[in-house]
């Protein structure tokens, strides 16, 4: 029998932008083209992309590839074949970092919500990175923004059931594929001056050196569904679900689903020595600001990446988390995220 929960650690860490780079600047003209049109006072709300905390976002094709109608089909082939290429160099990175051959992998978590793919990514993904056959796969979507956290807690929890795997975790979002010319909602208007693409990893084990990972939890608001999440369209779109109430949500309900997950560990507040939070935006770093009482300065490494890329969904956490770590952060990290359900994810991480 495996001892009662070994401890887990974060072997390595790593991220991955897409290719194409791009000015918050640069990116107004293309909202203009989407969404004047449709607003009489777009003026008004193009000041979302000054006020969002972004210098600059990174994006999987050319601007000028968005401004043509494009079909699911054709996004989905670009989703596939862009996140198969930007996840092996993520991986190769995780597993070089790790000291790891390919073959030693015994399982693989690949986390992804911005499009579809079967066979999955974690397929896909298996022969060019030289994976073994009998490796174990959980290929995960719908988590969105959360499932940074919420996949790395799902290879910390495969490791604890098996401790002798070395768990490969992956994820991936390009948001920018999902951006729709023709939807004029106001949530949609504001996804595309947020979001930007990305893909970060990780090599898990109860081996070898590393942050330890702790424990994690999550807590769903009842009646939230519509805060976040996809809407599909007839054609295949994926029309984003964006509720303004967010920072809200955050500002009234976050502390107590912490304090909640903290006092359930015998730990409080006060025990935290870094927050590590997922960057939804300028709007919820503030709110989550007021919501724990943090300083202004808490959320740096937070603002930073935001700052630097965007919201990318899933794998922003782990590049706030990367960055920390980077930077020297010790002791205990909270990190957390905020995704569909509405839900809030957390982690605990031992530096």
């Amino acid at each position: 029998m495996p001892p009662h929960n070994p401890t887990v650690r974060l072997n390595s860490l790593a991220s991955g932008s897409a290719p194409y780079r791009y000015r918050q600047e640069e990116m107004v003209p293309l909202g203009y083209e989407f969404f004047s049109n449709s607003f009489a006072n777009f003026d008004r709300m193009a000041r979302v992309y000054a006020n969002a905390g972004i210098d600059s976002r990174q994006v999987s094709m050319p601007l000028d590839w968005y401004r043509r109608p494009r079909t699911f089909s054709e996004r989905n082939d670009v989703y596939i074949g862009s996140s198969v290429a930007i996840l092996e160099k993520v991986a190769t990175r995780c597993l070089d970092q790790a000291g790891l051959e390919p073959g030693e992998v015994g399982g693989l978590v690949v986390v992804s919500s911005t499009g579809l793919a079967t066979p999955t990514l974690d397929a896909l993904l298996m022969e060019r990175l030289r994976l073994p056959p009998d490796v174990r796969r959980l290929p995960i979507f719908g988590l969105g923004c959360a499932g940074g956290v919420l996949g790395l807690a799902r290879a910390a929890a495969m490791c604890r059931a098996e401790p002798e795997l070395n768990v490969l975790f992956l994820t991936v979002e390009l948001c920018s594929l999902t951006f729709q010319k023709d939807d004029a909602s106001k949530g949609n208007v504001v996804a595309a001056a947020l979001f930007g693409d990305g893909a970060a990893g990780a090599v898990l084990s109860t081996s070898g050196r590393g942050p330890v990972v702790g424990d994690w939890g999550e807590y769903t608001w009842p009646r939230s569904l519509d805060v976040m999440g996809w809407d599909f369209g007839e054609a295949g779109e994926f029309g984003v679900l964006f509720s303004r109430s967010i920072p809200d949500i955050v500002r009234r309900r976050l502390r107590g689903a912490v304090e909640g997950f903290l006092e359930s560990r015998d730990l409080s507040l006060d025990d935290i020595d870094l927050y590590a939070a997922h960057p939804g935006g300028a709007r919820v770093l503030d709110s989550l600001e007021q919501a724990i009482g943090l300083p202004p300065d808490a959320l740096i490494h937070s603002r930073e990446v935001l700052r630097r890329h965007g919201n990318m969904s899933a794998p922003t956490a782990l590049f706030v988390l990367e960055r920390a770590l980077r930077e020297g952060a010790t002791g205990r990290i909270l990190l957390t995220s905020l995704g569909p359900g509405f839900t809030a994810a957390m982690m605990l991480i031992e530096a």
